[in-house]
């Protein structure tokens, strides 16, 4: 397996990319990106020059994962989006190289923090479906991975659950917030 940067030039591995987030998130997230189209949209709006987008491929160039960020707060914090990784290569591994290899690029950059939101939109933590302005920081703290939310992923690569907006994909549907100090 090689990270690279995705070239504007790749047609093969852009529509790969593509492709892979309809996949990846069809199962838990299938409003994310329902189509190839979407998924285009996304990618070449990932490839603007103030963004990162890292890929994962194999020795035959296929698409095992990708990787985006976004700068803000001039370049002192950058957020992690999106993650994807082919579902059946899911748990081996790839996702670890490609935040780390994300971690990296933040780091080059002189980047200090990196953000990010793992959306809770189908009941997959204790922060869904409940009320959110009621003891707020002590339901954070308690937390539950019901169906296995990505938010142990992240926490395992030293990411910390910072806060949560409630209500952000809709009533009982919170976003995640983690961040993490790179530099």
């Amino acid at each position: 397996m090689k990270i690279i940067s995705l070239q504007k030039d790749d047609k093969d591995l852009i529509q790969q990319a593509a492709q892979l987030l309809v996949d990846a998130f069809r199962e838990h997230w299938p409003e994310a990106w329902q189509t190839l189209e979407d998924g285009l949209q996304e990618i070449q709006d990932i490839m603007e020059e103030d963004h990162i987008l890292r890929v994962a491929v194999d020795d035959e160039n296929k698409l095992l994962g990708i990787i985006g960020g976004l700068s803000q707060y001039d370049g002192k914090v950058w957020e992690l989006h999106p993650l994807a990784i082919q579902p059946n290569l899911q748990k081996q591994g790839v996702g670890k190289k490609l935040v780390e290899d994300f971690e990296e690029q933040v780091r080059q950059r002189n980047g200090l923090t990196i953000l990010l939101g793992t959306d809770d939109e189908n009941n997959m933590t204790s922060l869904s479906n409940v009320d959110l302005y009621e003891n707020l920081f002590e339901k954070i703290k308690n937390i539950k991975n019901i169906k296995g939310h990505p938010y142990e992923f992240y926490q395992k690569m030293g990411y910390t659950i910072i806060g949560v907006i409630p209500d952000a994909n809709g009533i009982g549907k919170p976003d995640i917030l983690m961040s993490k100090r790179v530099n």
